[in-house]
């Protein structure tokens, strides 16, 4: 078995982890206090209880905290303080490389820009980036510098309870089809991304999140198109709470690069209609993902909470992605919602799974060769060789043998 403190000193990423999910506790209650907003509990015990429990009823009960900390989340140094927390949080457990993903519409309801919002994540995640790159563990014990990249979210849909600028954008499109007023508001959000990466915010992908069922992805093909023309990688929420054919619309449609989550990828009972032979479909789909080296950022805890019938981990998915050989990388989606980090799901697959040392190790280098680096291709290369030198070194210091 492959121990704890061998996990918890590797090199790692998370390539699927969502800031307003991501906040420490003791955050929250702080920035709720100093903004007035309400929360039921005050106390980090109560709001455990409450509203951030270890197992929930289904994906609905899951997402009832981010009502909470995107409420807090609506100005520049709640944004920061939010960003800056994670990176370091992440760091403490030997993450160094991380993709911070959000929907910017959401914390806009203070009259913030997408410029505004965007900045101030950077900000917070830049400040440690400098702190970390300053501290002896890379200047002296050739620790791999941090390094970070910024996904911005599309959202299938939005309720009026989500922000002001939802309500700004109904007013404006009137009685258009909701499925209109998602699309603006996916393709708005796409121009932003682009423009503000083009100003030199790492923004490094796109994505498309929220509920599947009821919320197709070709709702956002004209979003999904202009990031694919202007260079911005993709990745897509899908197979999440729906079944194989999501995936194919993401990764056909949209251009998925890399899928979120993609639980259901070889769920051939739940094809829905029009596919004579299920089970060859799904083959054909694990076959186009895995020749693409479309990676899938899989999060064990997360999956577990939303879907409570897979009942246990070594139920879960991710043993048919290694039998497969297909990439796949794992992450933690939301910190503070699942309680959890990457080192603990790490933990949780080499238990479940019996992980060898060699399948630990593709599936961590994985996370770093297939992420949406901000930089150049050799800047990307070099920086991939200093973890894997990193990587093989912690190995034999635990006797890990491929």
């Amino acid at each position: 078995m492959i121990p704890r403190s061998c996990l918890l000193e590797l090199p790692k990423t998370d390539l699927h982890v969502h800031l307003d999910g991501s906040l420490r506790l003791s955050s929250l209650i702080e920035l709720a206090a100093a903004r007035g907003v309400a929360l039921p509990s005050h106390t980090e015990d109560g709001l455990n209880e409450l509203v951030f429990k270890e197992s929930y009823a289904n994906l609905s009960e899951y997402l009832q905290g981010f009502a909470y900390t995107c409420a807090v989340l609506r100005d520049e140094e709640s944004l920061e303080r939010a960003a800056y927390e994670l990176a370091w949080d992440n760091l403490e457990e030997g993450v160094c490389y991380v993709e911070v993903r959000f929907a910017p519409q959401l914390h806009m309801g203070w009259g913030l820009s997408y410029q505004q919002v965007l900045r101030a994540v950077d900000a917070g995640l830049a400040r440690a980036r400098r702190e970390h790159e300053a501290s002896e563990a890379v200047s002296e014990q050739d620790h791999p510098p941090f390094r970070y990249g910024i996904i911005v979210c599309a959202l299938r849909m939005f309720t009026p309870a989500f922000s002001a600028w939802y309500q700004t954008l109904i007013q404006v499109m009137g009685e258009a089809p909701r499925e209109s007023v998602y699309a603006t508001a996916s393709l708005e959000l796409a121009r932003a991304a682009v423009r503000v990466r083009d100003e030199g915010v790492p923004i490094v992908g796109f994505d498309l999140a929220g509920e599947e069922a009821g919320y197709p992805a070709e709702t956002h093909i004209e979003a999904f198109q202009h990031a694919h023309e202007h260079f911005l990688a993709k990745t897509v929420h899908a197979g999440e709470a729906y079944g194989p054919e999501s995936i194919f619309q993401a990764v056909t449609d949209l251009h998925a690069d890399r899928l979120g989550h993609g639980y259901h990828l070889f769920a051939a009972e739940l094809i829905r209609a029009g596919v004579e032979d299920r089970e060859a479909y799904v083959s054909a789909l694990a076959q186009y993902v895995a020749d693409r080296r479309i990676t899938i950022e899989v999060c064990i805890t997360s999956n577990l909470q939303t879907n409570p019938g897979i009942g246990s981990v070594e139920r879960h998915a991710f043993r048919d992605m290694l039998d497969a050989q297909l990439s796949a990388t794992l992450c933690t989606d939301n910190r503070l919602v699942s309680h959890t980090t990457v080192t603990r799901e790490y933990e949780l697959a080499v238990q479940a799974f019996d992980m060898s040392p060699s399948q630990l190790r593709n599936t961590i280098v994985y996370g770093f060769k297939r992420s949406f680096f901000w930089g150049s291709y050799p800047d990307k290369r070099a920086y991939v060789r200093k973890v894997i030198d990193r990587y093989d070194a912690v190995a034999k210091k635990h006797g890990l043998e491929r």
